[in-house]
């Protein structure tokens, strides 16, 4: 089946109505009902794998019309399985957004504000929950939630990994990676490739001792500065930039480590019971954000910033191959899973919402809206100095090619704010986007219409800008509550 040929499950009128602030409801993911028939039938899979590329924007794929990078296995993904054509990373930047995949949560509920900003250790994640439902979990690759080192609160151990073999960042050509926790050592390669080997050792080994496995495979590509094989340049060299040559040579090379995966899962035969989910962290970054349809690139809350690729590959579980323009996100991923796996849902304030009905082909248009919310550091960092963890537990040991090793912050937050909340918001339901920028009037897009956010409606539109104003405003303060630590309890 070609891309062409698949089903879309876009609808182009949504209803007002369906347009709910899902902040206040409670667990999130009870927002829709799954189709009974469907969700008996299905068998959870044996094996459950997240793939997430570091700064992969949503135009730089094949199968999203890029005309020259090579990204096969990628296109034969989104030709086999659910292709998703508006997907975001909870945030902008890569800590906030790696927040979100393992909590359900916007990470500023948590003070994961920004890069280099961890997770807190009372946070429920869904290794943890995937661990407590008897797969055997391992991570590889990028962690960047807080230091690796064993006697971390924050480290991958501690949130829920059994195995992991991690870096605290980004990580290039032969990377130092720390092995459950310990002294940091080489691996000699391709970086993409390092990581997915290990990877699949570890899925080949638990499917072989008959253990589900519950596996995030986290690159560290192509985050700059790039360092790719010589052979990967060869496609691009003369035909961009040099630096656009080696960022799209990372890029190749993590599509062909993605391909390594999908080989092993064939030759052991356990493909058809596996649920491969391959998302990105933010949009490309400012300087190679080049000849791209979305406006805006890494950091920003236009779409060219948060708008990612993804896409879903089961067979045990998604018939045929489709389309969606349904919104989701990267906090939707905990609910979706712990729906398939058959794991109640954890007793916290989610933002996410079950994707299964989207995957039973039932859900046409999504409940709830998006929020995006950049909080002001600096105002925090001013206003509340107290560190939640001890600057000896936040201090890893990993060197990045920029720093010897990353000192992780979480400030404590005792009074929540209500109003005046600082920084860049948005919010978005399956037609509409407000961009509520720091300074100066909102703004109001019809995505629908108008993908590359060119035409600002707000001034025609003013009623609708209330709305979705005050939605935003009221899930702000449910963040901020959360924020104070409340939902932990006593």
């Amino acid at each position: 089946m070609t891309k062409h040929q698949m089903k879309s499950t876009h609808t182009r009128k949504p209803s007002r109505r369906t347009f709910l602030h899902q902040a206040a409801s409670g667990i999130a993911a009870a927002a829709v009902a799954s189709n009974p028939l469907q969700a008996q039938e299905r068998k959870a899979p044996k094996h459950i794998i997240i793939v997430i590329a570091d700064d992969l924007g949503w135009p730089e794929t094949g199968y999203n019309g890029h005309k020259l990078l090579q990204t096969p296995v990628l296109d034969e993904m989104a030709a086999n399985g659910l292709r998703f054509d508006r997907f975001y990373a909870g945030a902008a930047m890569c800590t906030p957004t790696r927040g979100s995949v393992m909590t359900g949560r916007n990470a500023n509920r948590f003070g994961a504000f920004a890069p280099n900003m961890s997770i807190r250790p009372e946070e429920i994640t869904l290794p943890q929950l995937m661990r407590d439902k008897g797969y055997i979990t391992g991570l590889f690759g990028k962690w960047h939630l807080g230091p690796s080192k064993a006697d971390a609160p924050t480290n991958p151990g501690m949130m829920g990994f059994r195995d992991w073999l991690s870096h605290d960042n980004f990580f290039g050509h032969s990377p130092k990676l720390s092995r459950n926790g310990a002294m940091p050592q080489r691996f000699h390669g391709e970086s993409s490739e390092v990581v997915a080997r290990e990877a699949a050792r570890f899925i080949e080994q638990g499917a072989r001792s008959e253990r589900s496995t519950f596996t995030v495979l986290s690159f560290g590509s192509p985050h700059e500065p790039y360092t790719p094989a010589d052979d990967d340049i060869v496609p691009y060299h003369g035909k961009v930039p040099e630096r656009l040559a080696e960022r799209f040579a990372e890029i190749t090379a993590m599509d062909r480590a993605i391909g390594h995966l999908r080989d092993t899962l064939k030759r052991i035969r356990i493909q058809d019971d596996t649920l491969l989910w391959f998302i990105s962290d933010n949009g490309t970054p400012v300087p190679d954000a080049v000849d791209s349809p979305l406006r805006g690139a890494k950091g920003s809350y236009y779409e060219g910033g948060i708008r990612v690729p993804s896409i879903i590959e089961w067979k045990g579980g998604i018939s045929e191959a489709r389309r969606t323009s349904v919104p989701a996100v990267t906090s939707d991923m905990l609910p979706t899973l712990c729906e398939i796996a058959g794991i109640p849902m954890p007793q916290r304030q989610l933002d996410g919402i079950s994707l299964v009905p989207l995957l039973d082909g039932v859900m046409q248009q999504r409940p709830s809206p998006i929020c995006f919310w950049v909080y002001d550091v600096a105002r925090e960092a001013r206003e509340n100095p107290g560190q939640y963890l001890s600057e000896e537990a936040q201090t890893g040991n990993i060197p990045t090619s920029k720093v010897p090793f990353i000192v992780f912050r979480n400030h404590k937050h005792p009074k929540a704010r209500t109003s005046d909340f600082g920084g860049t918001a948005a919010i978005t339901d399956n037609r509409y986007k407000l961009y509520v920028p720091p300074k100066g009037a909102p703004e109001l897009y019809d995505l629908e219409a108008d993908t590359a956010e060119k035409l600002n409606l707000a001034g025609k539109q003013p009623d609708r800008v209330r709305e979705m104003l005050a939605k935003l405003h009221e899930w702000q303060r449910s963040v901020e509550r959360s924020l104070t630590g409340a939902d932990y309890g006593s």
